[in-house]
């Protein structure tokens, strides 16, 4: 059998000599954590202040022009084994390996593995490894010049280098250009053969499973070997013949239970072992993972409305409810499982169906897609380009093959994936970013998204469809991002229109569009130590990133909501303005699902205290943007839309049941008081919209300032608002309630009964407490409506704070 000795413990980093290096740190021996990063070493060494604070990230900057050396002694017994390999899962990114004074190889790319064999090298007892990294910055430039170079989003060389593009910042992260040790590393030892890959690609025949196990064996002899596989209580087993390094098992499994995302049924799971054995019988190597059966089906036939794009698990269309995923942390190895399942559940609580895991970060962890399989999140997962035009001489080409050979692989047995895409907008930059000039017919990318990487999938997982861009339309004779064909990014909406402008698209599939914001109160505040607080005061303009960002979210206040008076009513507004926005967005986009078949907000997450896109910050909490996409992307969604010169009801199922509610629709006053009422009968059929045109009546306002209409389907969904003027031109009356606390085990309960209407009434605890949390917001209510917010905290918060500003916030209390 193969055994494994981690190689964890008793490091120590040093910085190269320069002129850059900190007195304090230059020859200094750092105590060093493996898996872990040079930035994250020196901040639990008390060396560097915390990059995500004030701005401290600028004074960081030498760290990635520096060369580094990962040092540690080890004690080995060798054995009767034939082969002892040096395996490094995840090095970042241009590394030097020396044992026992011996260099053993080099790597240039933090997105795959290695593996070397050292049993020549090592001595019984005490061994010497030195993991050495160039400076990231000194390599990319070094290919830069050497090479010529090729526009970019960003003054960054990020593109010529094979390294998780954001370190080198974007517009809503830093810029930390990390080197480490950043995966698993150790002694395998074995003899005779191992497993050096497994590629379960799993399909459906009818009603039974199908299980293709393709392996590759590596030898140290040529004797025969048998293989086996078993699943699902199915079982096979091949001869391998001397000589022979690849075998194909089939295993077929009768009706098994079938994979689902969620929503749509539950989440089977099958476990699967292969095992490698001599001719002796005995066992060499096992792999073990679990697999899920289910159907993948991506739908481009041309029709009426252009080119769809449209996903179906198992024969059944899913309207996809997306975001957008980044890396959650700059240092990949802070994000434990424990942090990903905290933000899955989030997604999840927010009917989100599907993250896509954008090109400018890593392929992500097993646990992340392990989660994404336990909890029936499905993921599209890009190849690493972003916003670049890419080189495609050597040693890109050679590395990019590699790499997209080796996570295609390894991330083949997880039933969540359902699609891979070959970049993040660089087909759309070449188009419309003016880099044609630029290039003078330079490489950019074109051979890898349209040759090499759909080659690469199509060979070895047919089994998952493969799309070259994001966005793309399908074919290089349209437009790479037109709405009526393939996939979309919508963003003239935020860089330059108002997002009422989302209306004027009827796109196939909205693979991105997003509004920003600043996060929750408590995260600025532990990361800023401005005085007083303010949209531009030093820290706040230090993390907002977008280029005309604090400009941008004015124009969006200035277009919707009254002027704020002080930074506490600015931070209230513009996390309205944002979840306003792509709650505008996506039920737009949903009420034309017959069209449209699917939406990704960007994003979901951040990497760090930020004013971002994001609908969960930096330190994982939810801004109220992730409650208004809670409401959008609801199974069942009620929602007022223009149509045809007037309005209509929309009712969305997203449900495997008809929906046959009974709907009311009035026109009242601020007052609550009715002036016009229809009611109809909903018949929405599973996995279907109806739109129902609503009576002049209701949709012509007798005061516009002074009136909206209240949509109405019961328990069954969420009831929908229309305003027949902006918040900034009604005639909102003062803001009044009453409100009481009652506390309960783990927190407290705040009901609030309107006197007055209050619009968008949200209520803040973490201004009290850093850990508290609301289990709703963005309520709006009529003159004696009451809604209640539950607020779990560790302690008792004062009640009188709790229902007063700035805690309890809605517009009309401006």
């Amino acid at each position: 059998m193969v055994s494994r000795q981690a190689l964890y413990d008793g490091w120590t980093l040093r910085a190269a000599p320069g002129a850059q290096v900190p007195v304090g740190i230059a020859g200094r021996a750092v105590p060093a954590t493996v898996p872990g990063c040079v930035h994250t070493d020196l901040l639990d060494a008390g060396l560097i202040e915390d990059p995500y604070l004030d701005d401290n990230e600028l004074a960081l900057a030498w760290i990635g022009r520096t060369d580094w050396s990962y040092q540690t002694t080890f004690v080995h017994r060798p054995g009767d084994d034939e082969r002892v390999d040096l395996v490094c899962a995840g090095l970042d990114a241009v590394a030097t390996l020396t044992l026992n004074g011996v260099e053993v190889g080099r790597t240039e790319n933090m997105h795959r593995g290695y593996r070397f064999d050292v049993r020549s090298l090592l001595r019984d007892g005490d061994n010497d490894l030195v993991v050495a990294f160039d400076s990231a910055y000194r390599y990319a430039e070094a290919q830069q010049e050497r090479l010529g170079d090729r526009p970019n989003a960003y003054p960054e060389p990020f593109h010529f280098i094979r390294k998780m593009a954001c370190n080198f910042g974007w517009d809503w992260g830093p810029t930390l250009v990390t080197a480490g040790i950043w995966q698993e590393i150790g002694l395998h030892a074995w003899s005779t053969a191992r497993l050096a890959t497994v590629r379960p690609l799993v399909t459906m025949d009818g009603r039974d499973g199908r299980v293709e196990v393709h392996v590759e064996i590596e030898r140290t002899s040529d004797l025969p070997l048998t293989v086996r596989a078993a699943v699902a209580g199915s079982r096979t087993e091949v001869i391998v013949p001397a000589g022979q390094r690849t075998a194909v098992l089939t295993l077929t499994v009768r009706e098994p239970t079938l994979w689902w995302p969620r929503g749509y049924g539950e989440q089977a799971r099958h476990p699967i072992e292969v095992t490698v054995l001599g001719p002796d019988d005995d066992t060499l190597d096992v792999w073990s993972h679990q697999v899920g059966f289910r159907k993948v089906r991506l739908d481009t036939t041309p029709d009426e409305h252009g080119t769809p794009f449209a996903l179906s698990v198992n024969d059944v269309p899913v309207f996809v409810r997306g975001v957008n995923w980044i890396p959650d942390d700059v240092f990949p190895t802070r994000i434990t499982r424990d942090r990903l399942a905290e933000r899955f559940d989030q997604a999840v609580e927010a009917n989100i169906n599907l993250l896509r895991v954008w090109g400018g970060g890593r392929y992500e962890s097993a646990d992340f897609y392990d989660l994404a399989d336990e909890r029936g999140l499905l993921v599209q997962q890009d190849f690493l380009f972003a916003c670049a035009a890419y080189p495609e001489e050597e040693p890109f080409a050679t590395e990019v093959a590699a790499e997209a050979a080796e996570q295609v692989t390894r991330l083949a047995p997880y039933p969540s994936l359902v699609l891979w895409t070959g970049n993040n907008e660089n087909i759309w930059g070449w188009h419309d970013w003016d880099w044609q000039q630029a290039l003078a017919g330079r490489t950019w990318g074109r051979g890898y998204y349209l040759d090499v990487l759909p080659r690469i999938v199509r060979e070895l997982d047919p089994t998952r469809p493969y799309w070259p861009g994001s966005p793309w339309s399908g074919t290089e004779a349209i437009h790479p991002n037109d709405p009526a064909h393939g996939t979309t990014h919508i963003w003239d909406v935020w860089n330059t229109d108002d997002y009422t402008r989302y209306r004027e698209y009827v796109p196939r599939f909205v693979a991105e569009f997003g509004y920003q914001a600043p996060p929750a109160y408590a995260t600025v505040r532990r990361a800023l130590s401005d005085e007083p607080l303010a949209h531009d005061s030093p820290g706040m303009a230090h993390h907002q990133k977008a280029a005309d960002g604090d400009d941008k979210l004015q124009r969006g206040l200035d277009a919707h909501l009254p002027a704020p008076a002080d930074f506490d009513d600015w931070h209230y507004l513009t996390q309205l303005n944002q979840a306003r926005a792509i709650q505008l967005g996506v039920e737009h986009f949903r009420s034309h699902r017959d069209v449209c078949a699917g939406t990704i907000v960007w994003q979901l997450n951040d990497c760090w205290p930020v004013t971002s896109w994001s609908a969960v910050d930096g330190d994982g909490r939810r801004k109220p943007l992730w409650y208004s996409l809670r409401h959008a992307y609801a199974d069942r969604l009620l929602t007022v839309q223009p149509r045809a010169g007037g309005l209509a009801l929309v009712a969305v199922n997203e449900s495997g049941t008809p929906w046959r509610p009974s709907a009311s629709v009035t026109r009242v006053t601020l007052a609550g008081e009715p002036r016009a009422k229809t009611t109809m009968q909903l018949a929405v059929p599973a996995y279907s919209a109806v739109t129902l045109a609503l009576p002049a009546e209701l949709a012509r306002p007798e005061e516009a300032r002074r009136e909206l209409l209240v949509a109405e389907a019961g328990q069954s969904a969420e009831r929908a608002l229309w305003f027949f003027a902006e918040d900034r031109d009604m005639d909102w009356p003062a803001a009044a309630w009453d409100a009481t606390v009652e506390p309960f085990d783990g927190g407290q309960r705040v009901r609030v009964t309107a006197r007055s209407v209050l619009r968008d009434l949200t209520l803040f605890a973490d201004r009290l407490d850093p850990a508290a949390s609301v289990d709703e917001a963005l309520v709006t209510l009529l003159p004696g409506e009451s809604t209640t917010f539950t607020v779990r905290a560790d302690g008792s918060l004062d009640p009188a704070a709790l229902t007063a500003r700035p805690v309890l916030r809605c517009v009309n209390d401006l």
